[in-house]
């Protein structure tokens, strides 16, 4: 028979086996977005299954009360599309509401701890309304409602580390002179930046001249569409709440989403 010191231990091995293979699923990913989408639809976050531990709620880069922030209004969503990142266990949801009584795009960020997506640790939200950066709804629905987000055949995805690195020089552009000559830019790729529309989104680039780099990023990849989306704070311009995403097809950026707030 098997001593209590040996069970104990046994037991001890098999949840941390447990805790270290959870497995994060896109499904599980998406279907925690969904029931973000209806929260927000709703404007009751009754349904959400928050952490009861760690949950943290931010809205345009500060902490705030999910119970009084945007998801407490109830929205009429005229377009919305998600990702998902199974290696961070999180996902990324861009929506627009252009109809109803106030006009929003938002870019979310949710993320699971310890490959749980039965439970969400943390929402993380860029909201933009009237007053953002090139701001109009009904501009930014009628360009990005035209584009085709569908999973990429694998010999037209870039790996996870080239997506990160695109998002990064992309990013940092404003700070050094060289980032913009690193990104393959595509010969038609667009760019929605608020509701300004630009193609090809490779003309006229910042090369450098700021002495802040765009920081606190956070992070959504998802290599099946060829995406990454960066959530930090645009410093390069004055400590503004900001959402970068970015699609690469066939290892060429194809098309660019910003939402940026101004404080």
């Amino acid at each position: 028979m098997l001593s209590r010191s040996v069970l104990g231990v046994a037991a001890a091995l098999t949840t941390y086996i447990t805790l270290s293979y959870a497995e994060c699923t896109r499904e599980g990913l998406l279907a925690a977005a969904s029931s973000y989408l209806a929260a927000q639809t709703s404007g009751n976050i009754a349904s959400l299954k928050i952490s009861a531990t760690n949950f943290t709620y931010q809205q345009n880069n500060k902490n705030a009360d999910i119970k009084t922030g945007v998801l407490s209004q109830p929205l009429k969503i005229d377009l919305n599309r998600t990702t998902a990142d199974t290696v961070a266990c999180a996902s990324y949801t861009m929506l627009i509401s252009s109809t109803g009584s106030k006009p929003y795009v938002i870019s979310t960020q949710i993320r699971h701890a310890d490959g749980d997506v039965g439970t969400i640790s943390s929402i993380d939200s860029i909201v933009a309304t009237t007053g953002a950066l090139f701001f109009n709804a009904a501009k930014t629905l009628s360009y990005i409602q035209k584009e085709n987000w569908g999973t990429l055949d694998e010999s037209q995805r870039a790996n996870r580390t080239e997506l990160k690195r695109v998002g990064d020089a992309y990013l940092d552009m404003w700070t050094d002179a060289k980032a913009a000559d690193s990104i393959p830019w595509g010969t038609d790729c667009e760019r929605v930046e608020g509701s300004q529309y630009t193609r090809p989104c490779g003309a006229s680039l910042p090369r450098g001249g700021s002495a802040k780099n765009n920081g606190n990023r956070r992070y959504v990849i998802d290599e099946t569409v060829g995406s990454v989306d960066v959530l930090c704070s645009f410093d390069a311009l004055g400590n503004l709440p900001d959402s970068h995403e970015i699609r690469l097809e066939g290892g060429k950026v194809k098309y660019v989403h910003t939402v940026t707030v101004m404080r």
